[in-house]
Parts: structure tokens; sequence; C-alpha cells
């Protein structure tokens, strides 16, 4: 496959994986007591309330014209009044773990769906040869999903895994951690630009990737 080719999949695949995953967090902040998100018209899979030009646009183009070896990107954050849960110290790590295990589901299943894809084509190489474009959306899934899962898990304000340690801070701690949040978008740059970001990433990526060969999932 061309790279131009490669390109025009693994895109439609981070969006809509970037989409379930702020949904996830929209959805499970309703159950929590919070209906912005939907009152907001963000419970939606139309992207076009969800993309952010840089994070799920340029930033994937640049990166798959890099040649980067990870796939990452971002949408538009779906909006959380976390005063509106109803005990929002304990609920926001709800919250906020909500998309990552979304991502780590979507993994699974695309996994689960290749391994099926391959043994039920592996005695035709017409068939085996015409799905390779499926086989390779099926492969760019499980792989941009993983990475979704781990650089959101990163606890650093305002991705995911902050929330983690947000909810089990105490509250004096948690609240100058949580102030961290409106410089929490130019250091994810800098750990981005420095490439000190791949070496928290490329390790747990391998990890999950590890487990899923483990657990028979690839």
């Amino acid at each position: 496959m061309t790279q131009v080719s490669e390109l025009a999949i693994s895109i439609p695949v981070l969006l809509f994986s970037v989409i379930i995953h702020e949904c996830a967090h929209g959805w499970t902040a309703e159950k929590f007591g919070d209906p912005t998100a939907r009152a907001m018209g963000r419970l939606t899979l139309n992207p076009l309330p969800h993309i952010d030009p840089f994070g799920t646009v340029l930033l994937p183009i640049l990166l798959a014209m890099a040649k980067s070896p990870i796939m990452i990107g971002w949408a538009k954050p779906v909006p959380v009044n976390f005063q509106n849960l109803r005990n929002p110290k304990k609920d926001i790590l709800w919250v906020g773990i909500s998309g990552p295990v979304v991502n780590i589901l979507m993994a699974i299943v695309s996994g689960l769906l290749s391994k099926i894809l391959i043994l039920a084509t592996i005695n035709n190489a017409n068939i085996f040869s015409v799905l390779l474009p499926i086989r390779f959306m099926l492969k760019t899934s499980i792989d941009i999903n993983i990475i979704l899962a781990v650089f959101n898990m990163t606890p650093i304000p305002p991705l995911d895994g902050s929330r983690f340690v947000y909810s089990l801070l105490p509250d004096k701690l948690a609240y100058y951690y949580g102030s961290m949040e409106k410089y929490g978008f130019f250091v994810l740059l800098l750990l981005m630009y420095t490439g000190i970001l791949n070496f928290f990433i490329v390790p747990l990526y391998s990890a999950v990737i590890f487990i899923f060969h483990f657990l028979r999932i690839l």
C-alpha cells in the first residue's frame, strides 16, 4: 500500500477513535449526574462538533508524513461540569478513565476481528490480498487505540491520567495539581517535540501488545 492510501485509512480511524473516546467521557459524566455534553450536542458520532484543527487534522498528517512510529491526536474535549457530578472528587476518576478504557476495548475488538479475518482467508490468497485494506484498517485501529489509551493516561493535566491522580490526592494537593492544567498543553507540546513523551508511550504500548499476544487477542 502507498503512503497516501495508508494515510487515507489511518486518519478516519484516528478520527473515529478520538470521537468514541470523547463520547465515552460525556456518557460517563451523564451517568454520574452531569448532562452538559448531551445538552451541548457533543454525544454524537458526527465528527464536525469534535474536530480540533490541530489535534485531529494537522498533527496526525504531520506525524504520518514524518513516518513517526506513533500516530496520535485528539478531538475537542467533551465539556464536563464536574460540579454537577454527584461526588465530584470520586466520580472524576471514572469520567477520566472511561475514554482510555473504551480505546482498549476498541483495540480488543479490532484485534479479534483481524484474527478472524486472517483465519478465514489464510487458505485463499486472492481473498487474502483483496482484503488487505481491511486488514490494514484493523491493524491501524489496534495501534491507534492502544496509543490513545496510553497517551491519555499520562498524568499531565488535562489528560485523563491527571483525573485519576487528582481523585487520589488530598484536597489541598489536588487543588494545586489541578491548577497546573492551564500549562498542560504547552508541557505536552514540549514533551512531544523533544521526543521525551515517546519514552513513556512506546514501552507501555509494547507492554499492552505483549498482553494482547499473551491473551491470544492478536
